[in-house]
């Protein structure tokens, strides 16, 4: 539990400094996201980034255990 805990705060700090170009990343606005924009009223779902992620993290989790 100790090792996960400072790989993920590891990973957070890695983030953080990366964060200027992660930004530039199109993940949330990819095709398949949806977004309704309406007078005193905005919903963001980014479903197809949400996959994408889910997919990537399944991977390398399998990696990992193989």
């Amino acid at each position: 539990m100790q090792q996960l805990l400072i790989a993920l705060g590891v990973l957070l700090i890695i983030a953080g400094i990366a964060w200027p170009w992660l930004s530039q990343l199109p993940l949330g606005r990819l095709p398949g996201d949806i977004h309704i924009e309406r007078e005193n009223f905005s919903f963001h779902f980014p479903l197809m980034t949400g996959l994408l992620i889910s997919i990537a993290v399944s991977l390398i989790v399998w990696w990992i255990r193989k």
